[in-house]
């Protein structure tokens, strides 16, 4: 068999991703900074956006999925008065307006984009449409018609207004909300027109901003050798969320050969947060985490190891 390229590393490493890169620019960085054989990342930004852009290596990968459906908080300016093609200060104006909403106007409106709500993607997005995605349907000056999707805000709040063309919120909300929409929505709800002039992610499930670390810190080798393995985080830290469900050795062998266990063997032990029916839990063997497990139907059955 032909041997992979690079090093077999397992972790998450948290990346302060800058402006003017893609998400998959900074997965390929990283990924030839530790030489590493796999490497993804954990829910893109925006170019224009900056902030936190986890990157999985290796094991750290199966675990992608629980991150992307993890809490995000985000902090985004809306520059007032001017629509853009892509909803964001990368694109070109499409429309003005004089109105420059107050305070007041603003707050009164945010109620209505918070909790579960429907909200139409940028046409400039990664949506495929008929096989095709929406940006480069929209780069070739055929800009698709999306339909609405369910999101989830949790919070939404006006934390500063700098000047009267510019306001700053913080929003905590779950995947695959898009914040330029919402930017483009609520400068609609409060009649005028906006985008976002600048946005930056400050949590992604458990991973904080506390937890980020520079492009500059991560690549500056200066004799061009591997970037360090210890700036990486634990496989486990990305199920931190997650309610830990504590397993005897011999059920911990059990699921890790593909075998459900009787919730009713498990009684005493269920953690509160793990729901009965169709919940997930991080099954424990002590201190090592064996993977995740679904409990559906009276049997807690593994669904993703480590």
């Amino acid at each position: 068999m032909r041997r992979k390229r690079g090093r077999a590393l397992d972790g998450w490493l948290i990346v302060d991703k800058p402006a003017g890169m893609t998400s998959t620019d900074v997965v390929n960085r990283v990924r030839r900074g530790f030489d590493a054989q796999k490497a993804g990342h954990g829910g893109t930004l925006d170019p224009l956006a900056t902030g936190l852009l986890p990157v999985a290596f290796g094991a750290a990968t199966k675990t992608v999925p629980y991150i992307m459906d993890g809490t995000k908080l985000y902090h985004f300016t809306l520059r007032i008065g001017e629509a853009r093609d892509t909803d964001d200060a990368d694109g070109q104006v499409i429309a003005t307006s004089d109105v420059r909403p107050t305070d007041e106007q603003f707050r009164a409106a945010l109620g209505a984009f918070q909790g579960e709500i429907r909200q139409v993607p940028p046409i400039f997005s990664a949506i495929k449409v008929a096989g095709e995605r929406a940006y480069d349907m929209a780069r070739e000056g055929r800009p698709p018609v999306l339909e609405p999707r369910p999101a989830r805000i949790d919070r939404f709040e006006l934390i500063a207004r700098p000047d009267a063309d510019t306001a700053v919120f913080e929003v905590q909300s779950g995947k695959g909300v898009y914040m330029r929409s919402l930017a483009r929505d609520l400068s609609v709800a409060c009649g005028t027109v906006g985008h976002v002039a600048a946005l930056r992610r400050l949590r992604v499930g458990p991973f904080l901003e506390k937890d980020a670390i520079s492009l500059d810190k991560i690549l500056s080798s200066e004799d061009n050798a591997p970037a360090s393995p210890e700036l990486l985080l634990p496989v486990a830290t990305a199920l931190a969320d997650i309610p830990a469900l504590a397993l005897t050795s011999s059920e911990a062998a059990s699921l890790s050969h593909g075998q459900a266990i009787s919730l009713v063997e498990l009684m005493g032990r269920i953690p509160v947060g793990a729901n009965p029916a169709g919940g997930v839990a991080r099954a424990m063997d002590g201190g090592r985490v064996i993977g995740l497990c679904r409990l559906e139907e009276g049997w807690l059955r593994p669904e993703r190891l480590l």
